[in-house]
């Protein structure tokens, strides 16, 4: 068989390989999150696809082997040169010009014409809370990708032109989202809507900063370093119908080990978000005061620390940081800090769900009404 017939076959299975390894990869990553929210998922589709994309890689083998070693002439009397002239591309007619000369130009454009930017894929991982959980990738500012979970409301899909304000979900756990440690948090975000204590929001949960153990640590030291960054902000607006990423629709919140995530966030960075809150965490004043001093933009930070009314070093730990930005000084002195200590239930998750509520509706009560 000549080389130019090789070549056909040779394409459809790499084509056709891709695709198959592709595909297995996708139905690979949707088994593995239907796993994790304990869903029933049949693992046969990947299967089918992984053997197909390993059956073409075998066929990719031999084809590959058959052109390397078809050089030498064969019964056709054409040599190998001869073969690769022959199934060489030949070039493309120049464009004519028009009338006024500018037939070459206007051809060389149209080649040339903007590539639209890339929206990035979340795919469907669960419905928590009558809502729509999403995943997706998004490239970290190292240059690695970090997951990324996006968590539509009830309300979206009822009214297809609505924009709806962001809460950022700050965890405190490296390598995860927050809502792998709070799997109540969407519940929480759901019941101040259901009682008419919050309008619906759109939940981002970023992982936080690569690179070390302590992320909440690193945000207070170095506010650039928040989890959500102008990579993740676009990739939410373009895919999402959101308000625009600033102080005027996006909040930030964290919770337990998150909170500090969220303070330092909300008060070094002012000109992001336009409120914070944080729910039962513990705080470095010191810390967290010269983030808020070096804050940029005009407006204070606004801030809320809510904790259950028996959480004692929650609440001495509120009250020393709001204390201390009091005193601080730059912008840290210009911060709205709001302390909430009237939360009391008979469990610690119930008290963990009452205070999300209460941390949603500040954070509805501090940003603009939706469009």
């Amino acid at each position: 068989m000549s080389r130019p017939i090789l070549v056909v076959p040779l394409l459809i299975a790499v084509a056709v390989g891709c695709w198959a390894a592709r595909s297995a990869w996708l139905r690979w990553r949707d088994l593995r999150a239907a796993r994790t929210y304990e869903l029933v998922a049949e693992a046969r589709p990947m299967l089918v696809r992984a053997g197909a994309a390993g059956l073409c890689l075998l066929c990719v083998t031999g084809l590959g082997v058959a052109l390397l070693v078809g050089g030498r002439p064969l019964g056709g009397g054409l040599d190998a040169e001869q073969l690769r002239a022959a199934a060489a591309p030949r070039p493309a007619a120049p464009p004519e010009p028009s009338a006024d000369g500018t037939g070459t130009a206007a051809g060389t454009a149209a080649g040339t014409s903007e590539v639209p930017p890339v929206i990035t894929q979340f795919a469907p991982v669960g419905s928590p809370a009558e809502g729509e959980l999403l995943q997706g990738t998004v490239s970290g500012p190292d240059g690695r990708p970090r997951t990324v979970r996006v968590w539509l409301p009830a309300e979206y899909k009822k009214d297809a032109k609505a924009r709806f304000p962001v809460i950022v979900v700050h965890s405190g756990t490296a390598g995860k989202t927050a809502d792998a440690d709070l799997p109540d948090l969407f519940d929480g975000v759901a019941s101040a809507v259901k009682l008419g204590r919050s309008r619906p929001f759109v939940v981002v949960a970023p992982e936080p900063p690569s690179g070390t153990g302590q992320p909440c640590e690193l945000v207070a030291a170095a506010p650039q370093a928040i989890a959500d960054d102008a990579a993740l902000r676009t990739a939410v607006v373009a895919a999402f119908r959101t308000l625009p990423a600033g102080p005027g629709g996006w909040g930030a919140l964290g919770v337990e080990s998150g909170a500090p995530c969220a303070a330092a966030a909300g008060l070094a960075r002012p000109d992001l978000y336009g409120a914070a809150a944080a729910v039962s965490g513990r705080y470095d004043p010191a810390a967290l005061t010269q983030a808020a001093a070096e804050a940029p933009g005009t407006s204070g930070a606004r801030l809320l620390l809510a904790a259950a009314k028996g959480d004692t070093a929650g609440l001495t730990d509120a009250r020393r940081l709001q204390s201390a930005l009091k005193a601080g000084g730059g912008r840290a002195k210009a911060a709205d800090v709001r302390i909430s200590d009237l939360v009391q239930d008979y469990t610690p998750q119930r008290e963990r769900l009452r205070l999300v509520r209460v941390a949603v509706q500040s954070l509805a009560e501090s940003l603009a009404k939706p469009s």
